[in-house]
């Protein structure tokens, strides 16, 4: 346990970025507590929209750290604004209304290592103290539940006027849903479109996600039922395209892009993450073999004005945490640090894009 003193002291050294002054100063610190399953902050901004809390979060979390040692536990950042501005539009958000951001993580094609990036993408964000949820969207092959070394996993079910509503995995510090937790591992889904949206319209609607900073939605590849039905249930902030450097990965890559930036579809992209980009040996770490071709996606991403995310490498770790159940993302080496990198370009982009543009609306099919 740590004095409130002590932790007060600490959060002084948190500057609002837009202000320019510490939290402390600024009077957004209603409360800490530090009990025995860690610190609990409550922030209370002078506005709900404030677009700089994600980043003050952020800070919280790194300069408790550094102040208090790695055994500070902050067990939540909890924020109740003094005003609540600008209530969204009920068909807007009457779904997901806890959830600040959703970013779909999507492919123009099939293996590129899509759920590699959004699982370990998702362990980083929630590594570096946002609230973050994952669903696995990738219907008919999901790989999740197999990195998240939950692949026996069942979500608990609990009533609520008499609906079922689903209790998501919590792992790493990240709530999931796939429906690989509903059927077994060895069955193949041989479901039509419409029976495929439907499945993800109650892991959507029914799931326990309670309040998120960012909710990843892992797509198939590709452009199918399951994007419409994403963007027709619930507001999509941005969308992440990934892809490797081959030639015929970016011309796919290039299609998704396109779709997502569709007059009806309208999701602002985030930006390329390039995978794959280099093969680097464990024997020679400081050696790169580009076997896919050398920065593809970095051409693609000026071509279509959209920023390059990051860089991800072809090594053995990320493979063998992907197999294992132990994603890269929670070692401290250098795969491990490019997902901590790739999630501090996300958290940049989702905050200019929250700045300069409005929210994005559902997608409205007469």
């Amino acid at each position: 346990m740590f004095a409130e003193k002590q932790i007060s002291d600490a959060l002084r050294k948190v500057i609002h970025p837009e202000k320019k002054s510490d939290i402390v100063s600024l009077g957004m610190v209603k409360s800490i507590e530090s009990g025995q399953e860690g610190i609990v902050i409550i922030l209370a901004p002078e506005r709900s929209n404030d677009p700089f809390l994600s980043s003050v979060k952020s800070g919280i979390v790194k300069i408790l750290k550094e102040e208090l040692g790695p055994d500070a536990v902050i067990k939540e950042i909890r924020i109740e604004p003094k005003v609540i501005v600008g209530k969204k539009p009920e068909k807007t958000r009457d779904v997901l209304p806890e959830v600040e951001n959703i970013i779909a993580v999507s492919s123009g094609k099939g293996g590129v290592g899509k759920s590699t990036i959004a699982v370990n993408l998702a362990i980083s964000l929630a590594a570096k103290g946002y609230e973050v949820g994952l669903l696995d969207a990738d219907i008919y092959g999901p790989s999740v539940p197999i990195m998240f070394g939950a692949t026996d996993y069942h979500p608990d079910v609990r009533k609520e006027n008499d609906a079922d509503i689903l209790i998501p995995l919590l792992k790493f510090g990240v709530k999931v849903l796939s429906i690989g937790f509903f059927v077994k591992a060895d069955d193949a889904v041989i479901w039509r479109g419409p029976m495929a949206s439907n499945f993800l319209k109650q892991l959507i609607t029914r799931g326990e996600w309670g309040r998120l900073d960012y909710l990843l939605v892992d797509l198939p590849p590709g452009t199918s039922d399951i994007h419409l039905t994403l963007v027709q249930e619930v507001p999509v902030t941005g969308a992440i395209v990934v892809s490797t450097p081959q030639s015929v990965a970016l011309a796919d890559a290039l299609k998704g892009i396109s779709m997502f930036r569709s007059d009806k579809i309208n999701v602002p992209v985030l930006g390329l993450v390039e995978n794959m980009s280099w093969f680097t040996p464990a024997e020679l770490p400081e050696n790169k073999y580009y076997i896919f071709g050398r920065e593809g996606c970095k051409a693609l991403a000026e071509k279509m004005g959209v920023p390059l995310l990051g860089q991800i490498p072809v090594v053995q770790s990320i493979c063998e945490g992907g197999d294992t159940g132990r994603p890269v993302a929670l070692e401290d080496n250098a795969a491990g640090l490019a997902f901590m990198d790739l999630a501090d370009e996300v958290v940049s982009r989702t905050l200019e894009r929250n700045k300069n543009l409005n929210p994005t609306e559902r997608l409205k099919i007469n």
